[in-house]
This record gives C-alpha cells, sequence and structure tokens, in this order.
C-alpha cells in the first residue's frame, strides 16, 4: 500500500503515521475539600476513564487518538465536563513524540544482607 499523493483519486484509505496520530494528557489539580467538591472531581475522573483514558499517574490521564480531529472533539467534551473549580490542563503530542517517552515503574531497592559475623575461638 503507497501513500496517496495530493489530489490523486481512487480508494479512500486514512495514511496512519506518527504525525496524524495524537495522544492527550490531562492533569489535573482540582480542591477536594468539601463534599461537593470530592464529588465533582470523583465525577470528573470517571468521565476521564468513560471516554478511555487510563490513570497515568493519580492526577494525570491519558488517550490514545486516531487523528487530530478526534483529539479535538475530545477537548471540547472535556471543557464541558470540567469542575467548576480547580485547574485542568490537556496536553496533545502526537504519536512520534509519544514515542520518546521513558517511563521508570519504580524499582524495589534491595534490602543488604546483614554482615556476617567472623567467629573468634581464642
Amino acid at each position: 500500500m503507497g501513500r496517496k499523493k495530493r489530489g490523486e483519486k481512487g480508494n479512500s484509505f486514512a495514511v496512519l503515521n506518527s504525525y496524524k496520530i495524537m495522544w492527550l494528557f490531562v492533569s489535573f489539580d482540582l480542591p477536594v475539600v468539601a463534599v461537593e467538591e470530592r464529588r465533582a472531581a470523583t465525577q470528573f475522573r470517571h468521565f476521564l476513564l468513560e471516554e478511555g483514558f487510563w490513570m497515568h499517574q493519580y492526577s494525570v490521564y491519558t488517550r490514545h487518538c486516531s487523528s487530530k480531529q478526534v483529539s479535538m472533539q475530545l477537548t471540547r467534551r472535556i471543557r464541558r465536563a470540567v469542575p467548576p473549580q480547580g485547574h485542568v490542563s490537556i496536553l496533545e503530542v502526537t504519536d512520534l513524540q509519544y514515542s520518546n517517552i521513558v517511563n521508570i515503574w519504580g524499582r524495589k531497592p534491595k534490602q543488604l544482607k546483614p554482615a556476617l559475623r567472623q567467629l573468634e575461638l581464642f
């Protein structure tokens, strides 16, 4: 399958490349002091999960979007779902940029074995 040139007619197919595929990162800092604030923050997190996001970190959610148009539509839906108070940021990166991400999932430090005690006979 080759790439279609501009203006070329024929079979229409989506050319997927790492510049057209997008990733959305939604980070937020929402107040959770009052009961209503906690409820709004929980509803927003549930909204993100229902929209296909996965929790990257506690207040950072990530989702793959097949195109710029899909990411724009999703951004509009997120704007409507943002609670009245708090801070929400949406970062859009291309698949090529996302491929450079470095994830460190943690390392458990090994506990050192206690030093052996030398036995003295005399």
